[in-house]
């Protein structure tokens, strides 16, 4: 278990896209939770201290400590000298921090916030904005590695244009070592996508690991009802590992076999009324605990 170090991400407590689920729940909270279950890293929440000193003092008494955060990319709709000022802020925030990995996600026809069908409602990209993709993201990754040492590391996301498998090797095979790769699992297999086959082919890429489970049933229930992302949240999509239908047993062993030494991130939004936050990231606690002997 050595080799690998476990965080949790605050969207269990909090959420970020839909902020009624989690409202009540404080930031002080949140942390001593995580503190509470075991936990030493996490990534940052809507809740969170926007002073990253005052932020990185907080977590420190926790024992905790920020591993990475989200930044939306725009590269298909914006300006890249927007793209580029955005992230170089979060960047030199990240670096007061301490982290060391951005995970970005294009956001241009995402329907991951919107009220339609996350199966068949997002955008496709042509080989022409597949082209001006790989270009914007190896600009931006050379910007956070060589101004902050903070590697980009690419999330594939269910309802934006790199969900599936073939559109993630797409993405490797056409860029440079300044973009890595966000593994999570949670989302290949909400997708119906060869996770493992991703670790096989492209391991040396993975940089970051978000550990989430599904529950089957319920994503057929939305891929059949042709409901939202967010309606396919508040019905319990996701789950933290063990308690869903995901086996990660393989997907630990592959990671070792390919000497991945980094964060495992558990990431699992719920409705916190329904799925106490303490109580599963204690249990997502125990299960990586038992599998990670």
């Amino acid at each position: 278990m050595e080799e690998f170090k476990l965080g949790i991400a605050p969207i269990g407590w909090s959420n970020d896209d839909m902020p009624e689920l989690g409202g009540n729940i404080s930031f002080e909270q949140c942390i001593d939770d995580m503190a509470t279950a075991g936990f030493t890293g996490t990534e940052i929440g809507n809740k969170f201290p926007k002073e990253p000193r005052m932020l990185k003092d907080k977590l420190a008494k926790k024992g905790l400590q920020v591993v990475n955060a989200w930044f939306s990319t725009f590269i298909l709709s914006k300006i890249m000298s927007e793209n580029i000022n955005d992230l170089r802020k979060l960047c030199q925030k990240l670096s007061i921090l301490g982290a060391t990995k951005v995970g970005v996600s294009e956001q241009t026809g995402s329907v991951q916030g919107q009220n339609v069908s996350v199966f068949n409602a997002r955008k496709i990209l042509t080989s022409e904005d597949f082209e001006r993709l790989f270009n914007g993201l190896e600009d931006l990754g050379k910007m956070t590695k060589e101004e902050f040492n903070i590697d980009l590391v690419y999330h594939h996301h269910m309802g934006t244009v790199i969900q599936t498998a073939k559109e993630t090797e797409i993405l490797m095979n056409n860029t440079n070592e300044f973009v890595g790769l966000l593994l999570d699992v949670g989302h290949f297999a909400y997708a119906g996508e060869d996770y493992l086959g991703i670790i096989d082919n492209y391991h040396e890429r993975i940089k970051h690991v978000h550990l989430k489970d599904i529950r089957k049933s319920v994503v057929q229930k939305v891929q059949d009802e042709n409901l939202s992302f967010l309606e396919g949240v508040k019905l319990g999509t996701f789950t933290v590992p063990g308690d869903g239908d995901i086996d990660f047993v393989p997907v630990i062993e592959a990671l070792r076999k390919y000497g991945y030494n980094g964060w495992l991130l558990v990431e699992a939004e719920q409705d916190p009324d329904i799925a106490n936050p303490l109580d599963y990231a204690k249990k997502a606690m125990t299960y990586l605990k038992e599998i990670l002997k």
